[in-house]
């Protein structure tokens, strides 16, 4: 928390989270084109927001590309925002990102105190997932090729897809189609991949959910930062949250709420 708030301090680094706000997924170059100082200034300001894990990376190609993660300004939210605040919010977690190509990327990263097998039991657990995940429940036999349907039962359909990849307790990689609502079917199947990395005697799990239509229903992915705030402090504290959202279909859902 201490890193966050410091990070947030300086309008120079609140500015280049708005622009990655406005578009997701931006090189060094254009950062530094939007930015009045030198490209060490921005690079500096990009440490302390990576350090803050408000900010990660990826590679593609010979590009380093910056992704906002909202995570981190999630547990902040849990943490100090009263509950009369959540609409507000929760409103910034659901962005309208764009990249140049045709389709979407959504990089969320947090840090959890548990073992990379704890973790993954958390994650493929279908009675343990709907403890963090709305009260939605998860069936699979999470083996490569197998299916998966997420769903509160008697209640709604959720989701449905795939597990393209399954490499206990590290990587899992999954086929995503949103069955809510008639808006969010017609983004069509996109794709979330799970990893895994020891950092001590913590994981640092990053979820990416990508091959998102350009301009998709931010309610496709504007739920990850309470989603993975729930399953850290579940793991870590054995509580569950009790936000609006993450309640959602609490009282409907059994056992699991």
């Amino acid at each position: 928390m201490d890193a966050v708030f410091r990070a947030l301090a300086d309008p120079t680094r609140r500015r280049l989270l708005d622009e990655l706000f406005r578009q997701d997924g931006q090189p060094l170059g254009a950062l530094e084109r939007r930015l009045p100082m030198t490209r060490f200034g921005v690079m500096k300001h990009l440490k302390v927001l990576e350090e803050a894990r408000l900010v990660v990376t990826k590679r593609r190609g010979r590009e380093k590309l910056h992704f906002l993660n909202p995570v981190p300004i999630r547990l902040v939210h849990d943490r100090w925002v009263s509950k009369y605040a959540e609409p507000w919010a929760a409103s910034l977690t659901g962005l309208k990102h764009r990249l140049e190509d045709t389709t979407m990327e959504k990089v969320f990263e947090i840090y959890i105190k548990t073992t990379p097998e704890r973790l993954w039991e958390a994650i493929t657990d279908g009675e343990a997932r709907a403890k963090y995940s709305f009260g939605v429940k998860t069936n699979s036999e999470w083996t490569a090729g197998s299916g998966y349907d997420s769903s509160v039962p008697g209640v709604i359909d959720i989701a449905r897809g795939e597990n393209l990849e399954v490499d206990p307790p590290r990587r899992l990689v999954q086929s995503f189609t949103a069955l809510w609502s008639d808006d969010v079917q017609a983004a069509g199947t996109s794709r979330i991949t799970w990893e895994i990395e020891p950092v001590g005697s913590s994981c640092r799990l990053t979820v990416t959910h990508d091959e998102l239509p350009e301009g998709a229903n931010p309610e496709l992915y504007g739920g990850w930062p309470m989603i993975l705030s729930g399953l850290k402090t579940l793991l870590e504290t054995g509580e569950l949250l009790d936000t609006p959202g993450s309640l959602r279909y609490s009282q409907v859902s059994g056992p699991a709420a």
